[in-house]
């Protein structure tokens, strides 16, 4: 056999192997895709960089024949040199391009930001989950918000090297007080043993690249919900798109049924109670306000916006999921570049978008800018310090209801026992307002300094319902049975505690 055949032969092998490679394994041949193909612009750049440097060494040679070696490697240094400068200024160029068309479709308006229905914190819906799984023996996946249903859902894994989900729980967290389970439905164990995480032919990825090819997702983008007794994973796909600026664009859904272990994959999002569109993309694309400047804007970093650098909403600090009148959308307050920490915008992407583009990012200017999430949560503090046990609560997350209005959690754990509402610059009326665990409203504003008030832990005005310093109050009447309470008889009877305490103390404070 010539050689000419003998390569031939070798090259028909390579790629028929290459064939059945995508033929046989399109979950791993989809992920070798979605990790090359980004990789190409460095490619591309190193390429540039070798050719300039081979191409000035060349010259160097030829101007060197007959004279000093110097000369050829003067010319060879400076190739590396000017190749290096051109390879990085062409890989930063790729990367401000990539910038540039994730915000294709974002539009800064000085509207105002729609109204935004509150909800518990993340957090508090993600620590109820455990005590009111039951009986599960699972362990929990994630917990998400779904605004559709106004529920918590929480993705519960089966323990074992080859199984897939157990349960579905969904819960709803009221605004105060605690939540309960509000449903619970199981996978069927022989007929719906994948999951996300899974090994081998239980891997839910692996079933969703064979019903499409070259589309990936997100772990944490991934929630369940129950649909009856049945309970659904719904996973928000992506997809890559572009050759020189490779980027993400949405790719429609993956519904996986836990009865029967079906796969269905949509673009038609409209019955998903909860979000579609992935919130992985959306939070790319609030980065790549970045590049809504010139190319050295993008450089120095002094376009766009970003988050807060303080740990009031430690954790969770962005695409807060909200519904703006009956549309899920993710929403984050952003401050300017550099040391500036008053919020200026707040960013809008709709968690709920059918086709195969781009959800349009909004941002919404603030007139006049809020300040910080550090100095609400400061403020909040000076203000109800008088609480009884203010020390034992926390400050969770602190949310934007609209384009001049915040609310913030109080609790304790797995409690939610009262909301602060107020005014983004903290100006106005009412720059802050505590509300009782019941909804109504404690009061607005500290009274330190106030009617001969001092400071301290336990000062309020005289004669006033519901203040801390005040025997009367506007709360249930506490039973004797202290188990028989329920958690906002117990909270006001500590109130009363406290106050009759400080009373006993300082009789004229509380007009005896």
């Amino acid at each position: 056999m010539s050689q000419r055949a003998k390569i031939g032969l070798t090259l028909g092998g390579v790629m028929l192997l290459l064939a059945a490679c995508v033929g046989l394994a399109p979950y791993y041949t989809t992920i070798l895709w979605w990790e090359l193909r980004p990789v190409l612009p460095a490619l591309l750049a190193i390429a540039v960089f070798a050719v300039i440097t081979a191409g000035f060494a060349l010259v160097g040679g030829a101007m060197s024949k007959g004279a000093s070696d110097r000369t050829a490697i003067g010319m060879a240094v400076l190739g590396c040199f000017i190749g290096s400068a051109v390879a990085l200024l062409w890989l930063a160029h790729t990367l401000y391009d990539q910038d540039r068309t994730l915000i294709a479709t974002m539009k800064v308006t000085g509207e105002p930001v729609p109204a935004l229905s509150g909800r518990a914190p993340y957090q508090v819906g993600q620590a109820q989950a455990r005590p009111n799984l039951g009986d599960s023996t699972g362990d929990i996946a994630d917990t998400t918000y779904v605004p559709g249903q106004d529920r918590y859902a929480t993705l519960v894994e089966r323990r074992g090297w080859l199984s897939g989900y157990e349960v579905a729980l969904t819960q709803q967290i009221p605004l105060q007080g605690r939540g309960e389970a509000d449903k619970k439905c199981s996978f069927d164990r022989d007929r719906a043993d994948a999951r996300i995480s899974g090994n081998f032919s239980h891997n839910l990825g692996r079933q969703i690249s064979k019903k499409q090819r070259w589309v990936r997702f997100a772990s944490e983008d991934a929630y369940a919900y129950c649909d009856g007794d049945t309970p659904i994973v719904v996973v928000p796909l992506k997809r890559q798109v572009g050759i020189l600026v490779v980027t993400e664009k949405p790719a429609g859904v993956a519904l996986y049924n836990g009865k029967t272990g079906a796969v269905t994959i949509t673009t038609d999002t409209s019955t998903v109670p909860g979000p579609s569109y992935p919130l992985s993309l959306a939070a790319q694309q609030r980065e790549a306000t970045a590049g809504s400047g010139s190319f050295p804007d993008w450089v120095f970093n002094r376009a766009g916006w970003e988050t807060p650098d303080d740990d009031t909403n430690s954790g969770n600090d962005s695409e807060f999921t909200l519904d703006a009148s009956g549309q899920p959308t993710y929403v984050t307050p952003l401050t300017g570049r550099g040391s500036a920490t008053a919020i200026s915008v707040v960013t809008t992407v709709p968690a709920r978008h059918s086709g195969l583009g781009l959800a349009p990012l909004t941002v919404h200017k603030l007139n006049p800018v809020w300040v910080s999430p550090g100095a609400i949560l400061d403020k909040i503090k000076a203000d109800y310090q008088d609480i009884p046990n203010w020390q034992t609560f926390r400050v969770y997350e602190v949310v934007p209801t609209g384009g001049s209005s915040w609310v913030a959690t109080l609790g304790t754990g797995q409690n939610i026992l009262y909301r602060a509402t107020g005014t983004g610059n903290l100006k106005g009326d009412k720059p802050t307002c505590l509300l009782r665990a019941d909804g109504s409203v404690w009061r607005c504003g500290t009274v330190a300094g106030v009617a001969g008030n001092g400071v301290g832990t336990q000062y309020g005005p005289t004669g006033t319902p519901g203040a801390p310093g005040t025997p009367s109050s506007t709360g249930p009447a506490p039973s004797g049975d202290l188990r028989g309470m329920s958690n906002e008889e117990f909270a006001e009877l500590q109130r009363r505690i406290a106050a009759e305490s400080a009373c006993r103390i300082n009789p004229t404070s509380c007009g005896r």
